[in-house]
């Protein structure tokens, strides 16, 4: 049965296997996934004994797959303006001062506040590294740690909730122990939190993944759990690794530990990966190793620039991501990608260095690729889930539409989002989410956070 048929969109599929952008139609299953996509327009046996609320026409506008964040920090939408001229290690203290004090509740209301953000904004689907609970201590700009104490698995849970009560699309990301920890109680935490996943809605919780430890840990012994725990559930590992500026020949040491441990390949996926060497990308691409990259993120944060065009070189799979909503500070995936075309071609003085159609695609293709959800989502072909956006370059009007790509990418903006529609259900209008809930989230995020800025500074 067809849920829905979009007709007369200007179609940018991401599709490999099809040249776009085209004029055409598509029809949506009782499923939530494509069932077709096609040029032209809908024959009349397609259209004959659909229901008005069935039919889509949106007007010649552009309709390009939801956004994919290979890499997101959910829970800290509600610490914005914290930390604002700080790198890496002193944010990450300043962002969590109040967060450290919330409970799972919290973190509820915090996560699913952050996930109605996205979709909001077009993001749809979302790596997620959850809140650990464990305490983050700073040594200086180069060197931190996390403690090594293992959270209860409903603490995971709440956020696991929160995605979904959302709407969104998520890789749930669990960060295990470090330093002095039991592996067995880190095991054993992961299998809780395992567990009660299977509660969640499979079309919303699409996988679970290990958020690796090796970049603040003092022994090899981080790299060997953190396989141990991939190959017990068959997890996907991204680490962040080689992102801050500061001790770089100390993090470039231990792309050896996951060498060593037997990390490398499809399934590890570098988060940030910007302070390389030409032997070490070299050795992930022959591995099959991917990278999520966080342009605005890292230019807010002074942690450099990403070299891009090596990488691609190389071979390696390339996501993008929106990173923490506290220190990419706007969740807009259209600023993100022009972050990303700004920094690499200044850097490296080529226009060519990042071409338009490439960081769409990075964003949308390329990001579930490298989380291995590339028959799910980040591209319309049929057999994908129906989440897409319509933007319209008229409203309000950027002229004329000279290459559909350039104009996506360079000309239009969150005030060009019409439509977010998931699993070809409408989620929001405009900057209007249609989830009933969505003031409340507001409200108990705020009540929440005032509740813990006055137990952390008794004000």
């Amino acid at each position: 049965m067809i849920r829905l048929l979009v007709h007369d969109a200007v179609l940018l599929t991401l599709d490999p296997d099809r040249p776009d952008p085209f004029r055409g139609w598509f029809t949506v299953g009782d499923d939530g996934r494509l069932l077709t996509v096609e040029a032209g327009n809908p024959p009349p046996d397609v259209l004959a004994g659909l229901r008005a609320e069935q039919v889509l026409d949106v007007g010649g506008a552009l309709v390009g797959p939801g956004f994919v964040s290979s890499h997101s920090h959910l829970f800290t939408s509600a610490s914005r303006g914290l930390g604002t001229d700080l790198s890496l290690y002193g944010w990450i203290e300043a962002m969590l001062r109040y967060t450290f004090a919330a409970g799972a509740e919290d973190l509820y209301w915090m996560t699913r506040h952050g996930a109605q953000d996205f979709l909001r904004n077009g993001i749809t689907t979302a790596f997620d590294f959850t809140d650990s609970g464990l305490t983050f201590a700073r040594e200086s700009d180069g060197v931190a740690h996390y403690s090594a104490s293992v959270p209860d698995p409903l603490y995971q849970h709440a956020q696991l909730r929160g995605k979904a009560d959302a709407g969104l699309r998520t890789v749930h990301s669990v960060m295990l122990g470090q330093g002095p920890v039991d592996p067995a109680a880190a095991l054993a935490h992961l299998d809780g939190v395992v567990e009660l996943s299977t509660d969640i809605d499979p079309s919303l919780l699409l996988r679970l993944a290990v958020s690796g430890t090796v970049q603040w840990a003092d022994d090899p012994a981080a790299a060997d759990l953190e396989v141990t725990a991939m190959r017990r559930h068959g997890l996907l590992n991204q680490p962040h690794f080689l992102e801050t500026p500061h001790e770089v020949e100390l993090q470039q040491s231990k792309f050896g530990w996951y060498r060593d441990a037997g990390a490398l390949g499809p399934d590890l996926v570098f988060g940030h990966f910007i302070q390389t060497t030409d032997e070490i990308i070299a050795e992930a691409a022959a591995a099959g190793c991917g990278m999520s990259w966080q342009p605005m993120s890292n230019g807010r944060l002074a942690s450099g620039v990403a070299r891009i065009p090596e990488i691609r070189a190389a071979g390696m799979r390339i996501g993008i991501g929106l990173d923490d909503q506290s220190c990419t500070d706007v969740s807009d995936p259209f600023a993100n990608m022009r972050t990303a075309l700004a920094l690499i071609r200044a850097t490296y003085r080529d226009p060519e260095a990042l071409p338009v159609r490439e960081v769409l695609a990075m964003h949308t293709r390329g990001s579930a690729e490298v989380l291995g959800l590339d028959e799910h989502v980040g591209t319309l072909r049929p057999g994908r889930f129906a989440d897409f956006l319509v933007v319209d370059p008229r409203r309000p009007d950027t002229g004329p539409v000279w290459d559909a790509y350039g104009t996506y990418v360079l000309a239009c903006s969150l005030r060009n989002l019409r439509q977010v529609w998931s699993g070809g259900r409408l989620v929001a209008e405009g900057m209007t989410l249609c989830d009933p809930g969505s003031d409340e989230v507001e409200g108990q995020v705020h009540e929440r956070m005032a509740r813990l800025r006055a137990e952390i500074d008794g004000a």
